[in-house]
């Protein structure tokens, strides 16, 4: 298996004044990320408002973040859909692009059975040699993966690990305890990473190492060290910038503290939008008391 990272960032998408998707500034904050801690990248995820990303930006979107990062870095495209068909003819052309591996969610709104599920990532696998990554987030999608399922998925060759976003630990140590030799395990909520790392888990996909990615890191290899003081004393210091970076739905929050950092990261697409002011202000009267790892100046 290809290694891609302990630190992932689930990566914004930057969006231009215009309304289209800002390619050149993608790559630009691809680059900062791999230089402020991360090993690789999640293009076009929930973060990166993939529900209103177009197939064609999506794929241009791995094709031009995977040609800037090159070898630095592993890129992950998020092909994952309500639609099994969909997804898979959209894994067949990502996989055409050039990127690392790839990354598909439960299916949203139609809430399938964990039979439904387990067919579905089956199919996606099916259609492509890529590494896959499993993305169990019921707060988004309203159906949870259940653990003999993300199991019994693990026995399925190029099916490597699982983001987990359901903020079950029971569910988390079971999948941990029973999956397939190797496969991996990443936190899907920075509040939980390191309760995650320290039960056996392999890492995170985090969206506040956009901003403190080498802290992060940090407290992922000191957890893994077992320097349970110096990682519990970063986790604590970060969860207030967790709590500050989700006072509304996310990528809300993060693309308003990186436009005030000085990162061009535009707006976002409707049906979301920008916070009022005073949702703003309490962003950034939090961000500003911690140490940005991000390098801002474009």
């Amino acid at each position: 298996m290809p290694e891609l990272g302990r630190l992932i960032t689930a990566m914004v998408t930057p969006i231009a004044a215009d309304g289209a998707v800002d390619y050149g500034n993608a790559k630009r904050l691809a680059l900062a990320l791999l230089d402020s801690g991360s090993d690789g990248l999640v293009v076009a995820g929930t973060t990166g408002e993939s529900a209103t990303l177009s197939h064609a930006e999506k794929l241009r979107l791995f094709e031009e973040v995977k040609g800037a990062v090159g070898d630095r870095g592993a890129v992950i495209g998020n092909t994952g859909t309500y639609n099994t068909a969909e997804s898979v003819e959209l894994t067949r052309e990502a996989e055409r692009t050039g990127i690392d591996g790839l990354l598909a969610v439960t299916p949203y709104y139609n809430k399938p059975t964990q039979e439904g599920l387990e067919r579905h990532f089956t199919a996606i696998a099916e259609a492509t040699s890529l590494p896959l990554i499993l993305y169990n987030v019921p707060g988004r999608t309203s159906v949870n993966m259940a653990a003999e399922t993300t199991v019994r998925l693990s026995h399925v060759g190029n099916i490597v690990g699982i983001k987990e976003a359901g903020g079950d630990l029971q569910q988390v140590s079971r999948i941990i305890e029973g999956a397939a030799p190797g496969f991996r395990v990443w936190s899907g909520a920075d509040e939980h990473t390191l309760a995650i790392v320290q039960a056996g888990g392999y890492g995170a996909i985090s969206v506040i190492s956009h901003l403190a990615g080498r802290q992060v890191a940090a407290m992922i290899e000191d957890a893994i060290a077992g320097r349970d003081a110096e990682a519990a004393a970063t986790h604590e210091r970060l969860l207030s910038l967790v709590s500050a970076l989700f006072l509304v739905t996310n990528p809300i929050p993060l693309k308003f503290a990186l436009n005030q950092l000085g990162f061009p990261a535009g707006g976002v697409r409707l049906p979301l939008c920008g916070p009022d002011a005073s949702t703003g202000d309490q962003i950034m009267a939090e961000v500003c008391k911690h140490r940005i790892d991000l390098p801002v100046t474009v």
